[in-house]
């Protein structure tokens, strides 16, 4: 079914797994002072997995899954603890032994520079608000690409919406500011960011190919009502377009700034800023989807401001995961061919998709047929999209093992891995056997 270079992988997240959170001179970063000072965390990664003292177990399972490639985060206050400054060997040490031991397996590394986790000290001068923090990126990204020349697929940042919307929109997550202007030039930031990594990288004449992963979400409306679609279309907007346009296109959607500035007066953009985002589009786009959003009739559009477009999810069915999240594959199908038709059919790769399910904390072997529908479901609506000419090149899926599910703490589980969080013993569940088959057969079974 898939062509023979295609990358089977799975995913995860620094701060999901890895624990041992001032170990070894690594600095503070948003989410551990987040993690220790809001009441919205039900508990902290501070063990989480403890990925950090468990490297080689954990690789060796990945190896005996078969998966051709591991999407992994770097923490960047492991290697700058500051965020800037001096470097800190030890933080280093353990990424390159988690390279060298994936090498060795014959795992291709897939490496995600930000997943989330700025250094408290640059948050303290400001964040992602400042442009300074767009500079220290741009350090840190260069470093990291001269540090580790084997890596050929890089991920400047996952997810800007979460980041920049949730992050400082909502405050649902680290590091919990709530001002909707500020989101929205953190998220033009974010941007600035990834177009200079990518200058940095190009310029360095490195051989691989750098992008992001965008979380995006399918909108549909509920009936052909002229305010219904208006109203899916801004949503639209403003949870993918927004996104997805400045990093495959170099500009913000039609009419989209305007939007935006109307209602908030932000983000500040020059000209001099699109010329740089214009002139530095990625080599891929990464896929994060789980879901859709379908729009009700007599909903008015107005009322779907930046700030509440996370919660707009219908439940029309009973056919949810333990997220309360519907299980709607079309939607993955849908969104890739739109990639294709709209955005000049980029190198796509799927970078997260998974479930969560209710499933006991002890050690024990685990019974998870709802995950393998659900995969099983996914995977073949990523193909009817490839037969249709879409450039699917990888799929990941979320996640490698039970983790800490952020500010939701280890209840929810996504993992083909099971984790007792007390023994901290991994147990691979019946999906894990079932990705392995997958992956040897390149084919759904």
């Amino acid at each position: 079914m898939f062509d023979n270079d295609f990358l089977w992988g799975s995913a995860t997240a620094a701060y999901q797994i890895e624990g041992a959170w001032n170990k070894d001179g690594k600095g503070e970063s948003i989410w551990d002072r987040f993690a220790h000072t809001s009441p919205r965390m039900k508990e902290t990664g501070d063990v989480a997995c403890d990925h950090y003292n468990r490297l080689e177990e954990d690789v060796k399972l990945m190896k005996e899954m078969g998966l051709k490639s591991y999407r992994f985060s770097f923490a960047w206050t492991r290697i700058f603890p500051k965020g800037t400054g001096e470097v800190n060997s030890d933080g280093l040490n353990f990424y390159k032994k988690l390279i060298e031991l994936l090498e060795n397996a014959e795992i291709v590394p897939f490496a995600t520079l930000y997943h989330w986790d700025l250094p408290q000290s640059l948050q303290d001068n400001g964040g992602w608000m400042e442009k300074s923090t767009i500079e220290a990126f741009k350090d840190y990204a260069k470093y990291m690409f001269n540090e580790f020349p084997t890596i050929k697929h890089w991920i400047t940042f996952n997810e800007p919406f979460v980041i920049s919307v949730l992050g400082h929109g909502t405050g649902t997550i680290a590091p919990g500011l709530s001002d909707i202007k500020v989101a929205y030039q953190v998220s033009h930031h974010l941007n600035l960011a990834h177009a200079l990594a990518i200058k940095e990288y190009r310029k360095g004449n490195f051989v691989g190919k750098i992008g992001a992963a965008i979380s995006l979400v399918t909108c549909y409306p509920e009936s052909n009502k002229p305010q219904t679609i208006q109203a899916a279309k801004m949503i639209d907007i403003g949870k993918n377009r927004w996104y997805l346009d400045p990093m495959l296109k170099g500009k913000y959607p039609e009419g989209g700034l305007d939007m935006m500035n109307n209602i908030l007066g932000a983000p500040i953009v020059s000209e001099s800023e699109l010329k740089l985002m214009s002139e530095n589009l990625p080599d891929f786009v990464g896929v994060n989807l789980y879901t859709r959003f379908l729009i009700k009739d007599g909903t008015d559009p107005m009322t779907f401001k930046p700030d509440n477009l996370s919660a707009k999810e219908v439940e029309d069915s009973d056919n949810h995961t333990s997220m309360g999240w519907e299980i709607y594959p079309d939607a993955l199908e849908d969104m890739l061919l739109i990639l294709k038709n709209e955005y000049d059919n980029p190198d796509i790769y799927i970078t997260e998709n998974g479930a969560s399910f209710a499933e006991p904390r002890e050690s024990c072997y685990i019974e998870d047929d709802n995950r393998i529908d659900f995969l099983n479901q996914y995977i073949k609506a990523m193909k009817n999209a490839i037969d249709k000419g879409v450039n699917v090149k990888g799929y990941f899926v979320w996640t490698l093992m039970d983790n800490l599910e952020w500010a939701e703490g280890t209840v929810p589980r996504f993992g083909l891995i099971h984790v007792d969080f007390d023994s901290l013993k991994r147990t691979p569940k019946k999906s894990y056997y079932h990705y392995k088959r997958i992956i040897e057969n390149n084919d759904l079974l």
